[in-house]
């Protein structure tokens, strides 16, 4: 169980907003995902996303476009809570040890939306 999870760090990335630090929930240890779909999808262009954002990346990216409600438009990965979905860029797949990083932040997201957290901002 963590000690302590940030419910917002996209809002203080994009907006600087103030860290949300929440104590661990000791009910996260009850909690098992049933049905969790977790599924690779090819990483968008570079041409698309320099036409969407101006930003240039190299191929693979290593981002793909997050359906709304994100609230970023494009991630390396993104999770749906009904049903509950995790979709990922397919090239983290065998990028080493950040790969594990990603699905575990993943993870701790249906966990938290199991447990009635508000997601806006994960």
């Amino acid at each position: 169980m963590a000690e302590k999870i940030d419910l917002n760090p996209l809002q203080r990335v994009s907006q600087k907003a103030l860290p949300d630090m929440r104590p661990g929930d000791p009910r996260a240890l009850e909690v098992e995902p049933d049905q969790l779909l977790v599924a690779a999808e090819p990483d968008v262009s570079s041409a698309v996303l320099f036409a969407a954002t101006g930003e240039q990346h190299a191929s693979p990216t290593g981002l793909i476009a997050c359906p709304q409600p994100c609230s970023v438009r494009y991630s390396t990965a993104y999770s749906s809570y009904r049903p509950q979905l995790t979709k990922y860029a397919a090239s983290w797949e065998f990028a080493g040890d950040n790969f594990s990083v990603i699905m575990e932040y993943e993870f701790e997201n249906h966990i938290l939306s199991t447990l009635g957290y508000d997601m806006t901002w994960r």
